[in-house]
């Protein structure tokens, strides 16, 4: 069966050149547009782990600080009041106190997870550009069955 431009299907070495430099031009655009993706997919990330970020460095500088003067003051009211001794009191005001700032660590960290949910385009668009590029190989050569007029 001949082509219109009066081949027989076969690819002329010409035009198997300029097919492969045509695939290699695409596949360097992909690859020039999956950089900016992910470019533009970590200042996103970046931006949405902030706040988070900077509540866990609160938070910690907060359990850090709070622990002496918390063992000190509430450890001494606890043991005047309760009937206990000063070392039993200050080990339940400390945990407590590490507790509390461990729950904001906690919530903290799974926000700023959430902040790498970002990366899930460039992750959903490599795929397609990479399945793309197999289609590509996988029919390179086949001549297509054009319908006879």
């Amino acid at each position: 069966m001949s082509r219109s431009n009066g081949t027989t299907g076969q690819a002329t070495p010409g035009s198997l050149v300029g097919n492969i430099a045509e695939f290699g031009n695409d596949v360097a655009t992909l690859a020039e547009l999956q950089a900016k993706l992910a470019a533009y997919d970590a200042k996103e990330c970046v931006s949405r782990a902030t706040i988070p970020l900077i509540v866990v460095a609160a938070a910690s500088i907060l359990a850090v600080g709070s622990v002496p003067v918390i063992l000190i003051g509430l450890a001494d009211w606890i043991a005047s009041r309760a009937g206990i001794s000063p070392g039993t009191s200050q080990l339940i005001v400390g945990v407590v106190s590490l507790a509390l700032a461990g729950v904001a660590v906690l919530l903290a960290f799974r926000a700023s997870l959430r902040s790498l949910e970002s990366f899930r385009r460039s992750n959903e668009e490599l795929t397609r550009n990479i399945s793309w590029i197999r289609t590509v190989l996988v029919h390179s050569g086949r001549t297509v069955a054009r319908p006879r007029v």
